[in-house]
């Protein structure tokens, strides 16, 4: 796997340190593209950050982190070939990987500690995706991305 990238807002920063620590111990290789500290920011800043590397293919998948996860979800979403799941429990994330193929997760830190959060990136990350008639539903969102009508 490429390196897993992972950004926060200054909200997200705890939780991101800790997730981050909880991945380099299971050996997974991560790319933090900041917050670097607990100093007040602006979240889109570091969400399209993710998202653009996300969307060029330059990784293959992500973690975002804010307070809510409203605003980083709706930054990442933005941009072609981004699947941003705003997940805060364990099924979702799972549901998120397998009918949708998401590429980041993203976490409110507000409502997702740190157990669960450690559990929901492990679930995410090892979860497939079913393909399925689920690939005819991404390949639709694909289409809008590229600005394309989709079939009614």
């Amino acid at each position: 796997m490429n390196k897993l990238l992972i950004a926060s807002d200054h909200a997200g920063f705890v939780l991101k340190e800790k997730i981050k620590a909880y991945l380099q111990k299971k050996a997974i290789s991560v790319k933090d593209l900041g917050t670097y500290s607990l100093e007040r920011c602006d979240y889109p800043v570091y969400a399209y950050e993710l998202a653009k590397n996300i969307s060029l293919g330059k990784f293959k998948r992500g973690i975002l982190i804010c307070k809510s996860g409203v605003g980083t979800s709706i930054v990442a979403n933005r941009l072609p070939g981004v699947r941003a799941a705003l997940c805060d429990n364990l099924k979702i994330a799972k549901l998120s990987r397998q009918h949708n193929d998401s590429n980041v997760l993203v976490l409110g830190s507000a409502f997702v500690k740190a157990d669960l959060a450690k559990r929901m990136v492990s679930s995410w990350l090892n979860t497939k995706f079913l393909r399925g008639r689920h690939l005819r539903r991404i390949k639709l969102i694909n289409q809008i991305d590229k600005n394309i009508d989709t079939p009614r």
